[in-house]
């Protein structure tokens, strides 16, 4: 087991731990209530209750924490390939290593793909923890800059549904005060779109980077300007 599923486990057993104590509190304490220990049955009550809100609190941390991948060496995350359906107007395909693609319908002349990235220092570090990313979204992009501030934006999604509690705003308004976190930034990757073009995205330590994944593609960036 890696070092990043035994803190999982152990993170796991903790917030069980801490539900378990705070049941058992507030069933005391409702015990007591029911023997007109008030005081006391308020206070075993009110624990149990923090107990149990702060093992939600975990939950929902680590649940949006999955949602983030670790990052050790420069691999692929994605596959972007495009068909042209107007002047400007593309239909992108997006795989993640699976045989499923999520179809977009991107404006512009160029794709970019964001990622957020979190980086960890200190006692973190030294605990195994590696660079977390997560790939963010795709949106199009108009190479002159009056269309970009006029034109309608397309802007995607890449991040899954119910992760929970989303600690990226957290950590950045907060971040003074969490001092095993060494940067909270965004990173993006963009070319330019073409019929047929077929474009990898992969991440490493520098963020992400997209590159030419047919001939298409290469013929695309060569005459990018």
């Amino acid at each position: 087991m890696g070092l990043a599923s035994y803190y999982t486990l152990m993170a796991w057993i903790l917030i069980g731990l801490l539900v378990f104590l705070g049941a058992i509190l507030f069933f005391c304490g409702a015990r007591s209530l029911s023997r007109r220990r008030v005081s006391a049955g308020m206070m075993q009550g009110l624990v149990g209750l923090l107990l149990g809100a702060a093992a939600g609190l975990m939950m929902a941390v680590l649940v949006n924490l999955h949602s983030y991948h670790r990052l050790t060496y420069e691999a692929p995350v994605a596959e972007v390939r495009f068909q042209k359906r107007a002047n400007q107007h593309f239909r992108a395909y997006v795989t993640f290593g699976r045989a499923d693609a999520m179809i977009c319908e991107v404006g512009g002349d160029e794709w970019q793909m964001d990622a957020r990235v979190l980086k960890w220092k200190g006692s973190a570090l030294l605990l195994g923890s590696d660079t977390l990313y997560r790939l963010d979204r795709l949106s199009g992009r108009y190479r002159d800059i009056a269309q970009e501030r006029t034109q309608k934006r397309s802007v995607y999604s890449l991040a899954a549904k119910g992760m929970g509690l989303d600690i990226w705003p957290l950590l950045q308004r907060y971040s003074k005060w969490v001092p095993w976190v060494d940067a909270v930034y965004g990173n993006a990757a963009y070319m330019p779109m073409a019929d047929g073009a077929r474009f990898v995205v992969s991440v490493g330590a520098s963020g992400l980077v997209a590159r030419p994944g047919n001939s298409d593609a290469e013929r695309a960036v060569r005459n990018w300007r």
